[in-house]
């Protein structure tokens, strides 16, 4: 009886991570799908049309909400205001938020709106409703940036000629920065990761792309109707839900860099990580009330979104389904039983999704030698389910090394 117990138990949990595990590797082998080049016609056709589109110049309104960044946000803002954009073309707003004097004075000397409110509980979503209840004038998009985030000079002409060809909801390549450590180094694999399952393969066959929280361009007049709604520390889960409801493509564009300073010590992946699965917890709850709605009006983005956020974090996931794998190998060997092969075989495909997500040009030796770092990063997200309050709405802030 025993054995029956805990032979349930076993196929139960492996059944958990195999749900997540096919998750990731079907939207792995959809990253893979062969795209149709474009004849010489039809990009002539198209470079014509482009030109025609590109008479309209968008006004944007572009956002950093800045709390506690003394160290990045001078020179993100700096980079910024060199784009190859008519200046009247685009507004710098700097929500500054626990920020130095000295900072504050710098940035007064740039030709930005620069806004200092004061906060009980700061938070990201409260930044950006502050700044739209005090900045005057229309535009046709907002841009929300980070404040350690930098961008290319062409990134709003670019940008530009996106949103002349109708997108209401944009999120921008997000790639790392820097990679001076093992943590660094993997923050920004785990990134690309993500842009390649959730963003590129999910756009490929129709579906929206997920927000990351900084690089997002949304049509303007839709975002200042919204963005009073949010109400957590995972305001990018939320702008999703509210897009997806109304059933607003989100689209991802590769081209279009965004860089962006990753973590390269254990406590701020931590508390990074914390404040990403309270996120998760949050939205996941979030969402399932509608979740029967869209099911009845066959809201495809917003099934897909729900199941999303109910997905085991990989890194736990990979080093959960080889855990058991080795146990039940050891266990196998005591007691002459075959329970271990589905194990391996579950790690081996994780495995497999994983690569095939990584670009080619992360695939080296060197990378995936920092994985050794894995196992105790992941033992600090373990600690950080403890940790997790699915109704505190305060911002967790990480800060960015010296």
């Amino acid at each position: 009886m025993i054995w029956l117990i805990l032979h349930i138990i076993e196929i139960l949990l492996w059944l958990l991570l195999a749900a997540s595990g096919a998750y990731i590797l079907f939207f792995a082998l959809v990253s893979m799908l062969w795209k149709k080049p474009v004849s010489p016609l039809s990009a002539y056709l198209e470079g014509q049309l482009r030109s025609m589109r590109e008479a309209r110049q968008n006004n944007f309104l572009v956002l950093y909400p800045a709390y506690n960044e003394d160290r990045v946000i001078v020179n993100s803002v700096q980079t910024f205001l060199g784009q190859y954009y008519p200046y009247k073309g685009f507004h710098v707003v700097v929500i500054s938020d626990h920020m130095q004097p000295e900072t504050n004075e710098q940035l007064a000397q740039l030709p930005i709106t620069l806004l200092q409110p004061v906060f009980e509980k700061s938070s990201k979503a409260k930044a950006m409703q502050y700044a739209l209840q005090q900045v005057k004038g229309d535009y046709d998009y907002v841009v929300i940036l980070d404040a350690d985030n930098v961008v290319e000079a062409e990134f709003l002409s670019n940008l530009n000629e996106l949103c002349n060809k109708g997108f209401d909801a944009i999120q921008c390549h997000r790639c790392a920065k820097n990679s001076n450590n093992d943590i660094a180094v993997l923050d920004g694999v785990s990134e690309e990761i993500n842009n390649t399952l959730f963003r590129k393969a999910h756009n490929r066959i129709g579906l929206s792309s997920a927000l990351i929280g900084s690089g997002m361009c949304f049509r303007f007049s839709w975002f200042k109707e919204n963005v009073y709604k949010l109400s957590t520390a995972g305001e990018d889960r939320e702008l999703e839900a509210l897009l997806l409801r109304q059933r607003i493509h989100i689209h991802y564009e590769p081209t279009i860099h965004v860089y962006d300073e990753k973590v390269s010590n254990k406590e701020n992946f931590q508390k990074q990580r914390l404040r990403w699965m309270t996120a998760q917890i949050q939205s996941l709850f979030s969402l399932l009330p509608y979740f029967p709605q869209a099911v009845i009006e066959g809201n495809i983005d917003y099934i897909d979104k729900t199941v999303q956020q109910a997905l085991i974090p990989r890194s736990m996931l990979v080093v959960g389904a080889f855990s058991m794998a080795v146990l039940m190998t050891a266990f196998s060997l005591i007691f002459s039983l075959t329970w271990y092969i589905k194990w391996w075989l579950l790690f081996l495909f994780i495995c497999l999704s994983l690569y095939v997500s990584t670009p080619k040009q992360l695939r080296s030796h060197s990378v995936f030698g920092k994985i050794l770092s894995l196992p105790k990063l992941v033992w600090k997200m373990v600690m950080n389910i403890l940790k997790i309050d699915r109704k505190n709405t305060d911002f967790i802030h990480t800060t960015h090394d010296k």
